[in-house]
């Protein structure tokens, strides 16, 4: 009798990371509906009670002061919108720095594995250029494999150290600004979140003036809460956005930074080791 052969092991797919267009979209889908979910349950109607119950106040104690409350500083669509964006970006920077600190990961790494004292010749190349075709397939796309791959070609094809040290100079210096025009989504809606605020503010102040008029008989209640929360929407705006713009800072600089040290590990671990006969 003829045994059945068995079936061979099923190989385990390399984790994929979904692309930046669809983090994108799915962070600002999933923010639109927590935060839009907290503002119709919580903020507004609490915001609503609290302009009920100072506007009763002032019109029983003209000289009564309002307090600083924070739901009323938030409470209008435009700081609605202006918390989206912000938490939208902070969503964006931190799927990006996932990204570098998973590929900063392979600097710790022994890609290759070169001896100390040994030389790379150009006839050597080949064999070096192997072992990173032996690395997974979701570690192929790095940027540390993609520049020792493209040095090592370099050297077997010209011989020459300095063309390998400056393709993969090359490479990785290609890498810092594909990294930079990736950031400029997080660039615009640093923009657009003080514009926000100030066609929230002009808005407000179109609706204070409407209710001029109730000035003019010594009512000043309307005009001067529709000035307060005017200003409100550009002060949100303003201090969402420097927050916003200090962490982008800080993974604009984690990048470069890991730019240059993936150029320094290459030229650390391989570039020294070449010698041409």
């Amino acid at each position: 009798m003829v045994t059945a052969a068995a079936p061979a092991p099923r190989s385990k797919r390399p984790v994929q990371y979904p692309s930046e267009f669809f983090v994108n979209v799915l962070a600002l889908i999933v923010t639109i509906l927590v935060v839009h979910a907290l503002y119709v349950s919580w903020i507004y109607p609490t915001g609503d009670e609290i302009v009920a119950a100072e506007q009763a106040r002032l019109k029983a104690d003209p000289d009564y002061v309002p307090e600083r409350s924070f739901f009323l500083v938030i409470n209008a669509p435009e700081q609605e919108v202006e918390i989206i964006h912000f938490i939208w970006a902070l969503l964006i920077l931190g799927y990006k720095a996932v990204l570098v600190r998973r590929e900063r990961k392979l600097l710790e790494r022994e890609l290759i594995h070169v001896p100390e004292g040994i030389k790379v010749l150009p006839e050597d190349a080949k064999d070096y250029a192997r072992q990173l075709e032996a690395l997974p397939e979701e570690d192929k796309s790095m940027l540390v494999v993609r520049a020792l791959q493209r040095a090592l070609d370099r050297f077997s094809a010209t011989r020459s150290i300095r063309d390998s040290a400056e393709t993969s100079k090359a490479v990785c210096d290609s890498e810092a600004d594909r990294l930079d025009s990736g950031l400029a989504m997080i660039r615009y809606i640093a923009w657009a979140i003080p514009a926000i605020g100030f066609i929230g503010t002009v808005r407000h102040i179109g609706d204070a003036l409407l209710q001029a008029h109730k000035a003019v008989t010594g009512d000043i209640t309307g005009v001067t809460s529709g000035l307060g929360i005017a200003f409100n929407a550009t002060f949100v705006a303003l201090l969402l956005t420097l927050i916003l713009m200090f962490f982008l800072h800080q993974l604009q600089q984690a990048q470069e930074q890991f730019v240059h040290d993936t150029d320094h590990w290459i030229d650390q671990h391989l570039i020294r080791h070449m010698q041409v006969r």
